[in-house]
């Protein structure tokens, strides 16, 4: 039977391809976005107490007030703007369903959304379901930042929203606050609504600090601002995100997020909110994945490989270009196969295939899984 879809060009995700080889090679798995360390026993704790309390009833559709009241004095205290918990801050599953909600919400058939390249596949599909035109504007090399006079060029009177991710996964990069000052200049005077993935706001290297679209009074009224627990608290399976905007935007926002989802694991919700008082959590995080990134470059200073440090994100990107003449993809598989370490190939991440021989790799390992995953590189 010929079944119609409304996504007909999307490829089946990269890594449930390379999953069988990864078990079938024994390869360390530095490819998977999720971090290789357990939680905090006190987080377990928490939502053990309140799965035994038996709260296990639906939440509001918004979410738990006590979670969205603790997070607005978060985002409050860290970035200087007040979100009311009742109407702007909205719990969601993961920052993936955000995202896709907040598309679903604001972008219209036939207009136009600018995504950022290498960018999550997920933004152009989301796009494309709604009947929409992504359009690509390629960041430069070699730290792959945003050229922002050419991200003007391409924006058009059917541009309706512009999708923003930083610190930027894949590529380590992160905004300045000059860029945030482009970025204002460039919406000024339009309707363009900001979707802004900083599911990253806690790692941030070198003394820099995260810029959100939140801490920008003009950037903030237009902006919707996703966030994760995932990737703060190494719980990135349990799905567990949210995001906020002003109460305009939020209440269609919500109104699309009933019928996707309605709400999200109740006792989970209860628990972080109790977590969310160890402030100390997420404050040193910038230390620690540094750490991990300095160790992990510092194995490949004298070699043929090029990296170009993260400047936050636990991703990194290599270089492979004088170690081999194959595609990117070419050489992740051969990794694998060959060396026993699993990549990404930066082209998955883009929406025509790119010549640049450049690979993606996890360092949210423990050390001494750092230094083998290296030693592996190091042979080829």
């Amino acid at each position: 039977m010929n079944v119609r879809t409304k996504i007909p060009n999307i490829e089946t995700n990269y890594y449930e391809y390379i999953r069988p080889m990864i078990e079938e090679y024994g390869a360390i798995d530095m490819a998977q976005g999720y971090t290789g360390f357990h939680c905090s026993p006190r987080l377990i704790e928490l939502v053990g107490k309140h799965l035994s309390e038996g709260l296990n009833q639906l939440s509001p559709c918004e979410g738990e007030y006590i979670l969205r009241d603790r997070l607005s004095k978060k985002i409050h205290s860290l970035y200087g703007r007040i979100y009311n918990p009742e109407t702007e801050i909205t719990i969601t599953s993961g920052s993936a369903q955000a995202i896709y909600t907040a598309i679903s919400s604001f972008v219209k058939e036939g207009e136009e959304v600018l995504i950022f390249e290498p960018a999550n596949i997920n933004y152009a599909a989301a796009v494309e379901m709604c009947a929409a035109q992504p359009v690509f504007v390629p960041m430069k090399s070699p730290d792959f930042h945003i050229d922002w006079e050419e991200a003007q060029k391409l924006v058009s009177t059917k541009t309706s929203m512009l999708i923003i991710n930083t610190p930027h996964a894949p590529t380590g990069w992160s905004m300045s606050e000059i860029d945030m000052l482009r970025l204002q200049r460039l919406v000024n005077g339009t309707k363009i609504i900001i979707l802004s993935e900083e599911t990253f706001e806690h790692i941030v290297f070198d003394g820099e600090v995260h810029q959100s679209m939140s801490q920008y009074p003009v950037l903030a009224e237009r902006s919707i601002c996703v966030f994760s627990f995932g990737e703060t608290y190494h719980i990135t399976g349990w799905q567990m995100g949210y995001c906020v905007a002003p109460a305009e935007l939020m209440q269609k926002f919500r109104k699309v997020h009933q019928v996707i989802l309605y709400s999200v694991n109740s006792p989970f919700q209860l628990a972080l909110a109790d977590f969310l008082t160890e402030e100390d959590e997420y404050r040193k995080l910038n230390s620690f994945y540094q750490h991990k990134r300095n160790l992990f470059t510092s194995f490949f200073e004298d070699s043929k490989y090029k990296l170009v440090p993260s400047k936050g994100t636990f991703f990194q990107l290599i270089d492979f270009s004088s170690v081999s003449n194959v595609t990117d993809r070419e050489f992740a598989l051969s990794l694998i196969e060959n060396h026993g370490v699993a990549s990404v190939p930066l082209s998955i991440f883009c929406h025509e295939r790119s010549k640049k021989q450049i690979v993606r790799v996890n360092f949210a390992k423990p050390d001494e899984v750092l230094k083998e995953a290296a030693s592996r590189l190091l042979k080829v």
